[in-house]
């Protein structure tokens, strides 16, 4: 196929849990809304890729798995894993799960850049200072800083209040005392700010949109939502990313059809739909021009995500352009330029180099 040896640049994931595993643990890592399950598609998946990985014959049994997982230990189940992803780039959101990215970096072999949460740097700055009338004055100078050593932005505003936030430029001046932002008002003005700097530093702000754990409605996750916000900075040099996007993902295929500053993946969707990871891409390559997609796993604590993330978008992807060629609907020079562009080409466009020298990044050579 040829999807198989294209290097990846994954531009959103998380790290993984250093710890091993039993077989309840497994499967709430599994799912998303802790009802994850070996009898699901991304449990086949699990069965049939991930077994050869860790020297096991293809659809092993769970218990097979896990003991041989087990026996293995954690750390050589992460190593291999992700260093068979291909993935050569990894930019991982920090504001959820490890903030080691030496660690992840040596585990994967690969470059690992930061996506900097504002949620969380909002809140670390609450638990320091309180809401003083300037509050946003000292959350901007803190994402100055952490943006010195970052790759990206990211919000979850959709989880906190929807992609309907108000777009507010000013806005309150205090907000309440607890540490998790709830207030649309000061949401809108965190995303604002978010906005402004992402413009200015030339780093892309991403946006977790449709599924996800069972704290999110899933009715404020549509990025349709966003047309507001997305017409508000169309004239700016802000690039927006869409995440996930299922089962908004054709939504989100129009909005990156329409909008030149909107960058989209299928990434949280690609894992758990399994076999059926072909018909989601085809589905959002209806409309999404082809330099809008990007490629992320958005893996989180299982290994086994971060590979299944990109050894399905591989073979998802390369089933639907042999279906292409097969009908003459594409060349072989167009579909290895389509390729190179989801694959890597689209990040390296639009996200800046990953710092060399931050206090939480590091390359390894591998």
């Amino acid at each position: 196929m040829l999807t198989d040896s294209v290097p990846l640049t994954d531009h959103h994931c998380h790290g993984v849990i250093t710890d091993d595993l039993d077989l309840p643990h497994f499967e709430e890592l599994l799912g998303e809304g802790q009802r994850g399950t070996f009898e699901s598609s991304i449990g086949l998946a699990v069965r049939r890729w991930c077994a050869p990985v860790l020297d096991l014959p293809p659809h092993s049994e769970p218990d097979d798995y896990l003991t041989r997982r087990a026996d293995l230990g954690w750390r050589e189940v992460s190593a291999r894993l992700l260093r068979a992803a291909g993935t050569t780039r990894w930019f991982l959101d920090t504001g959820f799960g490890s903030d080691d990215l030496a660690a992840f970096a040596e585990l994967a072999a690969g470059e690992v850049g930061e996506i900097v949460r504002l949620e969380q740097v909002a809140e670390q700055v609450i638990a320091e200072i309180g809401t003083p009338a300037t509050l946003f004055d000292h959350v901007e100078a803190a994402l100055r800083e952490r943006a010195r050593h970052a790759v990206g932005f990211k919000t979850i505003v959709a989880y906190r209040c929807g992609l309907d936030f108000p777009l507010v430029h000013t806005g309150p001046t205090t907000v309440a005392s607890e540490q998790r932002l709830t207030d649309p008002q000061t949401l809108g003005r965190l995303v604002g700010l978010g906005a402004r700097l992402g413009a200015e530093l030339g780093l892309p702000l991403q946006f977790h949109t449709g599924f996800g754990d069972t704290d999110l409605r899933s009715t404020g996750a549509d990025p349709l939502l966003l047309t507001d916000f997305l017409r508000s900075t169309a004239d700016t040099e802000l690039t927006v990313v869409l995440l996930h996007c299922w089962p908004f993902h054709r939504n989100a295929a129009y909005l990156a059809h329409a909008y030149p500053h909107v960058l989209m993946d299928v990434g949280l969707a690609i894992p758990y739909v399994g076999h059926r990871s072909s018909a989601v891409l085809a589905e959002t390559l209806e409309l999404a021009p082809f330099r809008s997609l990007c490629y992320s796993s958005d893996g989180y604590g299982l290994p086994e995500l971060h590979y299944l993330g990109a050894k399905l978008w591989r073979r998802g992807l390369g089933l639907l352009l042999d279906e292409w060629l097969a009908a003459d609907a594409i060349t072989v020079a167009d579909a290895e330029r389509l390729v190179a562009a989801v694959a890597h080409g689209t990040a390296e466009r639009h996200y800046p180099p990953i710092p060399q020298h931050g206090p939480t990044s590091s390359a390894h050579s591998g």
